[in-house]
């Protein structure tokens, strides 16, 4: 396990209000160097994995069951520390997936997840480690703030028109009453971008002449319900559960 995940940075209850007003915040930069060089050689590895055929989005969905560094930082107190501000203590471990684009890579269309809709006191976050950063319109997200307190599972468009004059077209932000807007990201390497799971989001092409965009996502959510993004191999549970020195036997149950 690597020593310093993250530079310093601040969670106070500003960020915490941030975080449930917009349905995201990032954190510029606040990978380590270290950290920066070491996930670039991880999510090369799982990506030289993908081209073994006949298993489609296997190592990309299941990637820390395929790489050492990528399952250490699921466990890592500061990544658990982290996770705690948002969540609290009592927290499950819900998937890592490699999200690489690569130069001519199509982006991805608006969307949304869904997570125990009924019971707005059981969160599910999605931490963003974007490794070598992002610009607007070249492999970059792009959020409507304040979409994921409609807790809507059903957000789809193929474009940002199509977004706004169909799921957008009239709804106001329930705190602020403001119109609903989309917002175009641009971050530098090493940024962590903190995301509820029902916060609607998109991704822009990249660029044909691009490099790849090194990106790994981790989940963690609070148990109480059954989760649909749940990436996590039964053998891979069953191991960790019946492993006493796994420091993921607590946190890899569904409930």
């Amino acid at each position: 396990m690597t020593d310093q995940l993250f530079h310093s940075y601040r969670f106070s209850e500003t960020e915490r209000q941030r975080m449930d007003l917009d349905g995201h915040l990032a954190y510029p930069s606040l990978l380590t160097q270290d950290v920066q060089v070491r996930l670039t050689e991880a999510l090369a590895h799982i990506q030289s994995l993908e081209r073994v055929e006949g298993y489609p989005n296997r190592f990309r969905r299941f990637a820390a069951e395929y790489n050492a560094f990528l399952e250490s930082l699921i466990t890592h107190p500061e990544m658990l520390k982290l996770v705690s501000h948002v969540l609290g203590k009592e927290v499950r471990y819900d998937h890592c997936a490699t999200i690489n684009r690569s130069g001519g890579n199509g982006g991805s269309h608006w969307h949304s997840h869904g997570y125990a809709e009924d019971h707005p006191h059981l969160g599910f976050i999605r931490i963003f480690f974007y490794i070598n950063g992002f610009e607007i319109n070249d492999g970059g997200l792009a959020v409507v703030p304040g979409s994921h307190l409609f807790r809507d599972t059903k957000i789809h468009a193929k474009s940002d028109s199509e977004l706004e004059s169909g799921w957008m077209l009239g709804k106001q932000h329930p705190i602020t009453g403001q119109s609903l807007k989309i917002e175009h990201l641009s971050v530098p390497a090493g940024t962590v971008i903190l995301m509820w799971t029902h916060a609607a989001h998109g991704v822009s092409a990249r660029r044909p002449d691009s490099d790849t965009r090194w990106t790994v996502v981790y989940a963690y959510r609070n148990p109480g319900k059954p989760s649909g993004a749940r990436w996590i191999s039964q053998e891979y549970e069953n191991q960790k559960r019946t492993d006493s020195n796994s420091p993921l036997k607590d946190l890899i149950s569904l409930y």
